[in-house]
């Protein structure tokens, strides 16, 4: 039975190219979804509607999402409300190069 963890864990591995950080820290994840214990539904945005990596990105969570053992559907739902903004950064991704 997957948990909410198990999705964070694996979509921590999946990086924006161009920020070199990871989509969990960006805080680009806005809610995680798991029914009957194996379908994973992410609903996610992007810094940017013209973010030029952003199909790159939701190949990567899909295919990280996919390896992940005992899951069965898997979802993303890219959205733009909220706006994201630097805010919404983890506070060590925020810090980091002060």
């Amino acid at each position: 039975m997957l948990t909410k963890k198990d999705v964070v864990d694996v979509l921590m591995g999946c990086k924006d190219p161009e920020l070199d950080a990871d989509i969990v820290n960006l805080g680009l994840i806005y809610g995680i979804s798991i029914a009957e214990g194996k379908d994973v539904k992410v609903t996610l945005t992007m810094t940017s509607a013209m973010c030029p990596v952003t199909s790159l990105i939701l190949a990567d969570a899909q295919l990280r999402l996919e390896g992940l053992p005992g899951v069965g559907k898997v979802e993303l739902d890219l959205v733009w409300d909220p706006m994201w903004n630097p805010d919404m950064m983890s506070d060590e991704l925020k810090y980091r190069n002060t």
